[in-house]
């Protein structure tokens, strides 16, 4: 029996010996390379915190310890080491364990994550919570992967260091960027920058040093080389968090057991907020991983021996459509500037970034600095284009609507995986991003119904001129050959794609639905029913001719969207066609409902939901024709 075969809970862990731990830590990476490999999931985070787990539920008394991961995709060897050794196997599978933390699973998830930089904030309200209910037990937000680039972290810390309540802070720092240099971080910067002592001492050392005969100036940059690197290690990565009232240890290897594991131990004696500083190395264990962190951060199903990804579909996806359409929109206009927060590969952004790398801007992970940012570049000429996936859009509501709707600003928003999104799951799904834009007064919304539309789509939503949003899905495109030159698309205009005559219904379809349309139409077709198909191309502003026109030859409208229901594109329909005063409003609308999906194949949740071709066509016998 293996080590790991013995491990049911965090209790076990205690029995074991060094050696015994470390031989775990081998059996868990191994299992967990075995499992992500036929899955895909998010290796490379966490190869890199198989020892740090592993001493945290030794050094702390899990669950009455309280555990908050930020983020919350580094937690694969929590869940085999609390009781979900057998069902790791089903990671990300219908039916199976999620990839995040999640309530509903086990005890030992005390927090939903899925997005970055909230686990201070959860960690220190816990923490809080504690002592007013009087009980005894310790907090801990492990806080790593960029995620201090969020300003939501800093907030906290900030709240967190002022109040003096016990808390332990584990950054996990694996070589990414700390944080940007803005908030608290930018002011104690500033002020060393300022102080008069500090400024003058500075200025008399350069001159001393550039005065000596031979050698000064060479020996002066080495001095400012060195300055730089010791104020960065030692003012940064210390003082800083001991100033935001944060006692500071470390830095500490995060693949040695016994050391993180006194370290622990030490924080639990201390009084007051701690932060422990802690050196991992991302993709640990697997060379490939090693090597291309980025690439395995996240990944489908691959080959354990070469590192190679199984490839899904022949067809080119619609992120690559896009990368290519941005690099020749920068080849064309070097008016046009690129924006990700912190995802240049998954978004397809690297290329653009490699060509242009003075017009490319990774902002980490800060989506609302990042569309603020895009107004600021639109508002003195340039054509920003912010690529971002629809989930983490969502945390920029407030930007898109005051920053650059309200002043008109010719911000392109690139939505990537757009509607499900399958394996990742609850706090992944782009399923809202049709409801929450078009509450937003002067901003065009559209989405494509291939990958041919996507890159037209995107040369039009510049060419505009002001706010607009293209939201397309991931995975492989339709297979439509890519025209050679961009085409301007007729604004807020649809296009009727099908239209026999007398047709008795239409089918007003969006983005990813317009194929599911056309396949449906022709199932009613064998039915000796006809039905026009219209690709909506825009939803805001919906084209109200078009509607109202086939409103009013086929009496029957349905529309189809891969988007919650409550504020879609149908629900914008139907608001249409009541303002027009039609006595009898014939209209299903065909969309998910309100409600959050947890991880499963994209298809099967279409299919659940009466979103497949079949399901549309038993949706229109079922209301008109049964």
């Amino acid at each position: 029996m293996t080590i790991l075969e013995g491990i049911d809970s965090p209790a076990d862990l205690r029995n074991l010996n060094s050696e015994e731990m470390q031989q775990l830590a081998a059996e868990i990476r191994e299992y967990m390379l075995e499992v992500v490999s036929e899955n895909g999931g998010h290796l490379a985070p966490n190869l890199g915190v198989v020892e740090l787990t592993i001493a945290l539920h030794t050094a702390f008394n899990t669950p009455q310890d309280k555990i908050v991961w930020d983020v919350g995709h580094q937690c694969y060897t929590h869940k085999i080491l609390t009781g979900r050794r057998e069902q790791f196997k089903t990671l990300r599978q219908t039916g199976g364990i999620s990839g995040f933390p999640k309530r509903e699973e086990s005890e030992y998830d005390v927090f939903n994550t899925g997005h970055s930089s909230t686990s201070v904030s959860v960690a220190f309200a816990l923490a809080k919570a504690r002592d007013l209910m009087r009980q005894k037990h310790e907090v801990i937000a492990v806080v790593g992967d960029g995620a201090l680039t969020g300003g939501m972290a800093f907030e906290a810390l900030n709240h967190a260091g002022d109040s003096k309540t016990k808390l332990i802070v584990i950054l996990n720092d694996n070589k990414m960027s700390i944080a940007s240099n803005v908030g608290a971080l930018s002011k104690y910067l500033m002020f060393l920058r300022t102080n008069p002592r500090y400024g003058a001492r500075k200025k008399f050392i350069d001159s001393f040093l550039r005065s000596i005969p031979g050698f000064g100036p060479a020996l002066a940059r080495s001095v400012i080389r060195l300055k730089d690197s010791l104020k960065k290690y030692f003012l940064v990565q210390g003082m800083l968090f001991e100033d935001f009232g944060f006692t500071y240890l470390g830095p500490v290897n995060g693949h040695d057991i016994r050391a993180l594991t006194e370290i622990f131990q030490r924080a639990k004696n201390l009084q007051g907020p701690v932060l422990i500083h802690v050196l991992t190395k991302k993709g640990m264990g697997y060379e490939y991983a090693q090597k291309q962190p980025e690439k395995f951060h996240g990944i489908g199903a691959f080959d354990l021996d070469s590192g190679i990804a199984k490839q899904n579909g022949k067809n080119p996806s619609y992120t690559k459509v896009f990368s290519d359409t941005l690099l020749r929109l920068g080849t064309q206009d070097d008016k046009i500037v690129a924006i990700t927060a912190s995802m240049p590969e998954g978004t397809g952004m690297q290329p653009f970034s490699e060509h242009f790398p003075k017009r490319a801007f990774d902002v980490g992970i800060a989506e609302g600095h990042a569309t603020t940012f895009a107004a600021g570049l639109a508002s003195v000429g340039f054509k920003p284009i912010f690529v971002v996936y629809s989930t983490f859009l969502q945390r920029a509501y407030d930007q898109i609507l005051h920053d650059v709707c309200q002043q008109n600003l010719p911000v392109v928003f690139a939505v990537d995986r757009a509607g499900l999104v399958g394996a990742d799951g609850c706090t992944h799904q782009g399923t809202y991003d049709l409801s929450f834009a078009r509450t937003i007064p002067g901003l065009t919304v559209m989405a494509p119904k291939d990958e041919n539309e996507l890159q037209h789509m995107l040369y039009s939503a510049v060419s505009y001129q002001r706010p607009a949003l293209v939201r397309y899905p991931r995975g492989c495109g339709q297979g439509i050959p890519l025209d050679t030159e961009f085409k301007n698309l007729p604004y807020g205009k649809a296009e009727v794609l099908r239209d026999p005559d007398h047709c008795q219904l239409t089918i007003f379809a969006c983005g990813t639905m317009v194929y599911t349309a056309l396949a449906a139409a022709q199932i009613l077709h064998d039915h000796g029913i006809e039905a026009q198909v219209v690709n909506a191309r825009f939803v805001a502003p919906i084209d109200r001719d078009q509607l109202l026109q086939s409103f009013t030859t086929t009496g029957h409208i349905v529309t189809v969207e891969e988007n919650e229901i409550a504020g879609g594109f149908g629900e914008g329909c139907a608001a249409i066609l009541a303002e027009t005063g039609q006595k009898e409003i014939q209209i299903e609308i065909a969309a998910l409902p309100a409600t959050y999906f947890s991880h499963a194949e994209r298809e099967a949740t279409l299919t659940q939901y009466g979103l497949d071709s079949d399901g549309l066509v038993q949706r229109v016998l079922k209301r008109w024709f049964s």
